[in-house]
């Protein structure tokens, strides 16, 4: 076919003249005295060539509804240097023995058949693909292939500053940074590991590089990060940022609920109500994203709506997994191996057979959100990517976890976004506030943790004296029936529908002995799970949002805030925990902040038990209540 060497030449051309790229990243420069415009349009003029010019699709990557695969991702790794509860199961994930994943020449010889087929775009995945040590090698023998337009990677960020000048070099085009939070804490929360200004870093070498823009993944969970939507939006004021927001998808492992997912028209209400300008971008063919832009803006933002509004009709992408399985749908649970056939000698015609085959029974589109979270699917990481949550916490519409958590030093007086562009346009990457610490008398240093944010500097820590019991204020008005029990002895829940409503606090403690060697652990913050202070100080604060959930008979309640504070005792190897809860409503907190103590404390004896299990767990109790009918409470 004449057409064929046509293509090829034309696509060689094309590919000589600028890498194209869905991030724009300047590869290579204009010719002296051209404008950036002026290349620009004599790219597209040749882009539009090779439509009206090229070869027929080929026939092994179209499917029985016309759909065109021109784009492949190729899993490189099942491994990863992050530990996300959004994408690996809490028992972990089973890794692939060696042996039976694809060699780098396997890889190779794939993506080679691939792209002769008609593939133009590869996008390298994992696990992590930037933990493998020959990823720059990879992507410059993929680079060499012709008619291979762009070459993308999707990371974690955390090894992306160091290696990026040495893919860029390679031929790397295109780079999306997995990101879901701007909260240092909460970061490490969710990953179980630290990094998080390693990932600043990366995205900050990338801008740097001209890779433009940069798009930022951000998968968006109720409960956990959708109070984050403007402050992500904010960042591409200033920045060649595209940061698209996820709708969060199920998976095997991570415990997928409705509940959960922030649908695309929830967010753009969201943005809109901050930035009514909000203008929609023309969709690109084949694009998973709906973009907008906020006139002015040097970025942009786009939602990608797996789940309120597929894209299936337009879908253009196929999946080799790490141990070389073909996967056609990402919601799919059918699979093909490639790499048993390649091992057993198939030829290059065999191949193409066995991956039209798969091709061709492609379905018009996925299952839809509810069918797809009954379905048996691979684990997240072991497909490619990290972005969905697991265990993530249970939604509350009335309130949002992380507004609640108001970590001394995380939450500043300037919104968390502008301090980001700030510290980005100064060329620094922002330093995580160290944990706020005191020298006690005793002599040895200490950590401290609070949630409270408003404290002065004399109360980042409890004091002795918040310790000390309090006086007894108030009528102290008790009854000798049992609320919750009926007139014939039964369980009910108390009707509280005709109390009127009034301000409620509650306070409440508990303590955890630990013992000398997991207390300095503890205090050196030294433990192999992580910041122990900070995991049981946002379990506290969960809990207290779920208490109806765990205790039968207890009412919902819209909290209005919760605190958790910690404090290290040296004397008695011990933490020491204090939970507070507001509330305005017709029933009290009490329950709430017992919870939070409770679940706080039990939250370390799990962080420390590999340690020892010589963990005693005591004095969990009410230290006062404000407000309703029975009066105030304040142990003596």
């Amino acid at each position: 076919m004449a057409a064929q060497p046509l293509s090829r030449m034309l696509r060689r051309l094309l590919r000589s003249s600028a890498r194209s790229c869905s991030s724009g990243a300047p590869v290579t420069q204009p010719r002296p005295g051209e404008s950036a415009r002026a290349a620009s349009e004599e790219l597209s003029r040749r882009r539009q060539f090779l439509r009206e010019h090229a070869a027929p699709f080929s026939a092994f990557l179209t499917d029985s509804f016309g759909r065109q695969h021109s784009y492949l991702r190729i899993s490189l790794t099942e491994k990863c240097n992050l530990r996300c509860q959004y994408c690996m199961p809490e028992e972990g994930v089973p890794l692939t023995p060696k042996v039976n994943l694809l060699t780098t020449e396997e890889i190779l010889t794939l993506a080679r058949l691939f792209v002769k087929e008609g593939i133009d775009k590869i996008r390298l995945t994992g696990g992590e693909p930037l933990i493998r040590p020959d990823v720059v090698d990879i992507v410059a023998q993929l680079q060499r292939l012709e008619g291979l337009r762009t070459i993308g990677v999707t990371t974690n960020g955390i090894n992306l500053a160091r290696l990026l000048p040495q893919l860029q070099k390679a031929g790397l085009s295109a780079i999306n940074i997995s990101l879901d939070t701007l909260v240092p804490a909460k970061f490490e929360f969710i990953v179980r590991r630290k990094g998080f200004h390693k990932v600043m870093e990366g995205i900050h070498k990338a801008i740097e590089l001209g890779y433009n823009p940069v798009k930022v993944n951000c998968v968006v969970m109720r409960g956990l990060n959708e109070d984050e939507l403007l402050d992500f939006a904010a960042l591409t004021k200033g920045l060649p940022l595209d940061v698209r927001f996820i709708e969060y998808m199920p998976f095997d492992g991570n415990k997928w609920n409705f509940k959960k997912m922030v649908s695309y028209k929830e967010m753009l209400d969201t943005i809109r109500q901050q930035w009514p300008e909000l203008e929609k971008l023309p969709e690109e063919e084949s694009s998973t994203a709906k973009a907008f832009k906020i006139p002015g803006f040097q970025g942009q933002i786009s939602f990608i709506t797996s789940m309120s509004e597929h894209f299936c009709g337009t879908c253009n992408r196929l999946r080799i997994t790490a141990d070389g399985n073909l996967k056609v749908c990402l919601f799919g649970n059918s699979e093909v191996s490639l790499r048993d056939h390649l091992r057993a000698g198939a030829s290059e015609q065999e191949l193409l057979r066995i991956i039209g085959a798969a091709v061709g029974r492609k379905k018009r589109q996925h299952a839809g959100m509810f069918s797809i979270s009954q379905m048996k699917n691979r684990p997240m990481i072991l497909i490619e990517l990290f972005l969905m949550f697991h265990n993530s916490p249970p939604a509350n519409p009335s309130i949002s976890s992380w507004d609640l958590l108001d970590v001394q030093g995380l939450r500043p007086k300037m919104s968390f976004s502008s301090q980001m562009v700030t510290l980005w346009k100064g060329y620094r990457v922002p330093q995580t506030p160290p944990l706020a610490q005191q020298r006690l008398g005793s002599g040895c240093f200490q950590r401290h943790y609070t949630s409270h944010a408003d404290t002065d500097a004399n109360s980042k820590c409890l004091s002795p004296g918040s310790w000390a019991p309090a006086a007894p204020s108030g009528p102290q008005l008790t009854s000798e029936q049992l609320t919750h029990v009926d007139s014939e002895g039964r369980a009910a829940m108390v009707d509280v529908g005709r109390k009127p409503d009034t301000e409620r606090v509650a306070v409440a403690s508990a303590v955890v002995l630990l013992g000398p060697v997991a207390f300095k652990l503890v205090q050196q913050n030294q433990l192999k799970k992580g910041d122990a202070l900070v995991v049981a100080q946002l379990a506290g604060i969960q809990a207290a949002k779920v208490t109806s959930q765990l205790i039968p008979l207890c009412h919902h309640v819209a909290l209005s805030h919760v605190q958790v504070q910690l404090e290290l005792d040296s004397t008695r190897h011990a933490v020491r925990i204090q939970a507070s809860c507001r509330a305005r409503g017709p029933t009290g907190v009490e329950m709430e902040a017992l919870t939070s103590a409770a679940v706080a404390s039990l939250t370390l004896y799990d962080m420390c038990k590999a340690v020892s299990r010589d963990i005693v767990l005591e004095e969990i109790k009410l230290i006062s209540k404000t407000g309703g009918q029975r009066g105030d409470f304040h142990r003596a």
